[in-house]
């Protein structure tokens, strides 16, 4: 059956993903395929539910736009209020925004409030349901119908590996509770002294803690840690 499965598929990057193994991989499978379609940037977001008070730095699975970019919009703006938001909850068609686009508003255009021109969506699940959705940003004029056809598959393609091979892998996750406790209190955004002294242990072992609980989550900084622990709902 995987065979015949595997028949049916057309993309041109199957080797790259049948080797994919981590975010690393991935993160330069989506970049490629970004650059290659003549965006930007890519970032691969959660959706969760519509109600949810959210920031996008939070939604963020992977992505590759401007150190700081999301955590500087997020200060100004809630994401939630945008209309590139709630259109994905409405809707799973693959959609073109432009940054004069007059349905975007003047209060919650994305676009102008990151800096781009143009924004492709491209909304994805999981196997097990979850709502995803690739999006990709640039500042080209715009796409044509079939770029943006094979774009859309690309894409899809991409996620499903992607979803299959990192997102829906909980192994590593498991956190103890003294571990839980100081992604907690560093989510309160304490520095490793400080947290040292509330559960009173040393400086070192908390950043001992620190280095494990950033290799459990598979991120690289306190920022990764802490949007990951609250997307997985480790932490609230």
């Amino acid at each position: 059956m995987a065979n015949l499965v595997k028949n049916h598929r057309r993309y041109d990057f199957d080797s790259d993903l049948e080797k994919a193994l981590n975010r690393v991989d991935f993160f330069r499978i989506f970049h490629t395929m970004t650059l290659r379609f003549g965006f930007e940037h890519f970032g691969i977001l959660q959706l969760g539910n519509e109600a949810d008070a959210c920031m996008l730095s939070n939604r963020l699975a992977l992505h590759d736009m401007p150190s700081g970019l999301a955590e500087e919009y997020d200060k100004r703006h809630r994401f939630g209020d945008s209309v590139v938001f709630r259109s994905l909850h409405k809707s799973a068609i693959s959609s073109v925004w432009k940054s004069d686009d007059p349905h975007l508003g003047n209060g919650s255009n994305l676009l102008a409030q990151l800096g781009f021109d143009i924004l492709l969506c491209v909304p994805v699940h999981g196997t097990n349901g979850a709502r995803y959705a690739v999006l990709f940003l640039g500042d080209i004029e715009d796409i044509s119908r079939q770029e943006h056809f094979e774009l859309c598959y690309d894409a899809t393609c991409a996620f499903d590996y992607f979803y299959r091979q990192v997102l829906s892998n909980k192994t590593g996750l498991g956190l103890t509770p003294r571990e839980t406790e100081i992604l907690r209190w560093i989510s309160h955004g304490k520095t490793a002294s400080e947290i040292a002294l509330i559960v009173s242990v040393s400086e070192h072992t908390v950043n001992s803690h620190t280095a494990t609980i950033l290799k459990k989550l598979d991120v690289v900084n306190r920022t990764q840690m802490v949007a990951k622990a609250i997307r997985e709902q480790i932490i609230q």
